[in-house]
């Protein structure tokens, strides 16, 4: 496995490939990371895994700082996974603009207006921030497919749309949520979470399952099941951001007659910001 710091070393690498598949990360790798590198594996000649801790993406009071960080560790797994490449630029080669300080001169991606619901609403800029370096990775890497996690289903929703919308040649492929075994959502940042927290966490899925249940039984009064489940989270410690239930095809609110739903949430758990998310047909 080659670990690759420079675009020009990358393309250099690159230039003989012809099936090409790209997993974007922020590293400090999972299970769940794993899951999609296995994906990529099943489906190209040639996986590539960026890990990159994108500033744009981050707001001026988020935790960019203290964003876990494992360079090594993950270079290991992803080495053991099969993995070609690990693309691990630093911040001035993806953003030459960067002065050290600011990144006011970098051009960015102008996000779809989905983009300032729901994470983006309590996250501005957010979503700009992702579309933009995903927008700079896909330039660089130019594979065949790329490779994403369900987990953060409004960060897919928003990739395919810019994938479609700049006409680019690459299938987006959706990896499922991979879970702990209390049903918690892998995420980096649960390890910001102490053992009775992690416990405390599973509650975010249970809701989400609740709520689905509930429409699967017929009920049409989302906003009803919304509040009953913000209520038993906040009874429970959580500082609730949003909980909303959505057209899986266009994230527009759900009406009664869609029936490919998805039921969003993110929370605060202490100091952690936890997401997830289940999906039905009715």
């Amino acid at each position: 496995m080659q670990i690759i710091e420079t675009v020009a070393a990358l393309r250099s690498a690159l230039k003989h490939q012809s099936h090409i598949a790209l997993v974007p990360t922020m590293g400090n790798l999972h299970a769940g990371h794993l899951h999609l590198v296995a994906l990529a594996k099943q489906q190209a000649s040639c996986v590539v895994v960026s890990i990159f801790v994108n500033p744009l993406q981050f707001g001026a009071n988020e935790d960019l700082a203290n964003y876990p960080r494992s360079l090594e560790a993950d270079c290991e797994k992803l080495d053991a996974a099969g993995v070609d490449i690990v693309f691990a630029p630093s911040v001035i080669e993806m953003y030459p603009q960067f002065d050290g300080k600011h990144l006011n001169q970098t051009m960015t991606v102008t996000a779809p207006a989905i983009a300032n619901e729901l994470c983006g609403a309590s996250r501005p800029g957010h979503f700009s921030g992702v579309a933009t370096v995903v927008a700079k990775l896909f330039n660089i890497v130019m594979p065949q497919l790329a490779v994403f996690g369900k987990k953060d289903f409004q960060q897919l929703h928003i990739i395919s749309a810019l994938v479609q919308q700049f006409n680019l040649p690459i299938t987006i492929v959706a990896g499922d949520t991979i879970r702990e075994h209390n049903g918690l959502a892998m995420s980096s940042r649960n390890s910001f979470l102490s053992a009775d927290q992690k416990n405390t966490a599973a509650q975010l899925q249970q809701e989400l399952n609740a709520i689905k249940l509930q429409i699967q039984h017929g009920s049409t009064d989302f906003n009803a099941l919304i509040l009953a489940a913000t209520e038993r989270l906040q009874a429970s410690g959580w500082l609730v951001d949003y909980i909303s239930v959505r057209s899986a095809l266009s994230l527009a609110p759900a009406t009664t007659q869609d029936q490919s739903l998805v039921i969003l949430a993110a929370a605060k758990l202490g100091n952690t910001r936890l997401i997830d998310n289940v999906d039905l047909l009715r």
